[in-house]
């Protein structure tokens, strides 16, 4: 629960501490077995040939065997000389014979002879064997064996760190030696601490940056992105690790302010939309309640000819609401995927006689012209044949409302290099108003936005033909060609491209 309050780098520190004790110790404890391995092999070293001198003496070793007074005579005068010393005297198969020792001190009644065997085979130093005085303890030791005349009567077995060394050296372990030790294990320690906080403290101080960077962000939000630049840059030139991951919490940083001012400005699109549309809807509503309440009203008043151009007027209001709903309608449905391509192999040439028998007697009665402008060697082009005669319609209906009479609606198919064919719908009208080209296809132009033109799409219509060409993978454009009406253009890729 504890570490969960702290942040990483005190976490780290607080880990190097711990591991920093712990190899302290550690090392410590290496050293002092490796110094007591050392000494035990350099005593052993000193003693191997005090086991052989002791059993050179005559006065051990009788007609009859053993001599026991002459071996503790002997044994004693030993272990007085060097108190740190035992010496045993064993039987051939290792049995304890005879030793200097106070009642009940020896444990054992029996010694391992394969370590004496070892040892006195050359084996590699320090060899252990057993300590007497300790069921459990080993120890090094010096072994020699003892001949009689009647050959061999047993082993000298001598410790080298007996009973009385080992009191005397805890003594010492628990006085200065061991507070030394302590004391050289802790300077260590401290020294390494420092050292080592030290290098995380810079280490992780990139690190801060950044953490520093994005908590501003959190409590300030996007608005504190200025002032997160710099420490993220900071963060970033420390050449570390934290390079990547700085410039990656720049980047989302970057998006999401990015994201946040796009949806910022669809919200206000979106406002304008609904504005624009209650004002759209109103007009025609209102007028279609007037003519309709005027017909109720004076029914009887007015003659055959006004009431049937009143309930033309109120048809013509009526076809525009619906127009409009249908859009939206049809627009709602591709922003929201709810429409999908069928692809389709096919000709626009055959689509656009198809769209400009459509378009005939409107222009005729506006004595307008419609003309294919046809390049050669068209291939066909992979797409969905009723979504593009849509984007045909709307945008040949456009053109058609926005040509003065007498004017030319010219549509232009071409081949394009990069496979495909390059479809240019233009037309002979006043063109499209600086003011609505800037979003002409986000937002839906209407007649209150352009009161002094005729629209150019009554609606939504640019806005489908935008989106049914995204989902072509395409994209129209308003080429800026003054005096020259208003220019659309959009590629189809081929049919023959995967």
């Amino acid at each position: 629960m504890l570490m969960r309050n702290l942040s990483l780098s005190q976490r780290l520190s607080a880990v190097f501490v711990v591991l920093l004790l712990a190899c302290c110790a550690a090392s410590v404890a290496l050293q002092m077995r490796g110094s007591e391995r050392h000494e035990q092999e350099v005593i052993q070293r000193l003693s191997l040939d005090l086991a052989p001198q002791i059993a050179g003496y005559p006065e051990l070793v009788a007609a009859g065997g053993f001599n026991p007074p002459a071996v503790r005579d002997l044994f004693d005068k030993l272990m007085a000389v060097n108190p740190s010393v035992e010496v045993y005297l064993l039987d051939t198969t290792g049995r304890i014979v005879s030793y200097s020792a106070p009642e009940g001190a020896v444990k054992r009644t029996r010694v391992d002879l394969a370590p004496i065997e070892s040892l006195l085979g050359g084996g590699t130093l320090p060899v252990f064997g057993d300590d007497p005085r300790n069921p459990g303890g080993r120890k090094v030791f010096s072994a020699a064996p003892l001949k009689s005349a009647g050959g061999e009567a047993g082993f000298v077995y001598v410790v080298l760190q007996g009973s009385s060394r080992d009191s005397l050296a805890e003594r010492v372990h628990a006085g200065g030696a061991a507070n030394a030790m302590l004391w050289s294990m802790g300077l260590v320690a401290l020294l390494g601490l420092l050292a080592g906080l030290t290098a995380f403290h810079l280490i992780t101080r990139p690190l801060r940056t950044l953490t520093e960077a994005v908590r501003g962000l959190e409590a300030h939000g996007m608005s504190w992105l200025p002032q997160a630049r710099p420490l993220f840059r900071r963060a970033a030139d420390s050449g570390s690790d934290l390079l990547l991951l700085s410039r990656s919490f720049e980047s989302l940083a970057q998006r999401i302010d990015e994201q946040w001012r796009a949806l910022r400005d669809q919200d206000r699109l979106r406002r304008e939309l609904f504005a624009n549309l209650s004002h759209d809807l109103r007009t025609p509503l209102t007028s279609l309640h007037g003519y309709l309440e005027t017909l109720r009203m004076k029914s009887d008043a007015l003659d055959p000819r006004e009431r049937q151009r009143y309930l033309d007027i109120a048809l013509e209001q009526s076809r525009k609401v619906g127009r409009l709903a249908q859009e939206m309608f049809e627009l709602a449905r591709l922003e929201y995927g709810m429409v999908r391509p069928q692809m389709e192999p096919f000709f626009l040439t055959d689509l656009l006689q198809d769209v400009f028998q459509k378009f005939e007697l409107a222009a005729e009665a506006r004595k307008q012209r419609l003309v294919a402008d046809i390049g050669s060697g068209l291939p066909q082009v992979m797409a969905d044949l009723a979504m593009m005669e849509r984007v045909l319609v709307n945008l040949i209906d456009n053109a058609v409302r926005a040509t003065p009479v007498g004017g030319d609606i010219t549509v232009r198919l071409r081949p394009h290099g990069g496979g495909g064919v390059e479809v240019t719908v233009c037309d002979t009208g006043p063109g499209i108003a600086p003011a609505l080209a800037e979003h002409l296809f986000e937002r839906p132009a209407f007649t209150g936005y352009a009161a002094a033109q005729e629209t150019r799409s009554g609606g939504f219509g640019l806005m489908i033909v935008d989106r049914i060409l995204q989902l072509h993978k395409s994209t129209i454009r308003l080429l800026p060609q003054p005096g020259a009406g208003a220019v659309f253009q959009f590629v189809l890729r081929s049919g023959m491209q995967t």
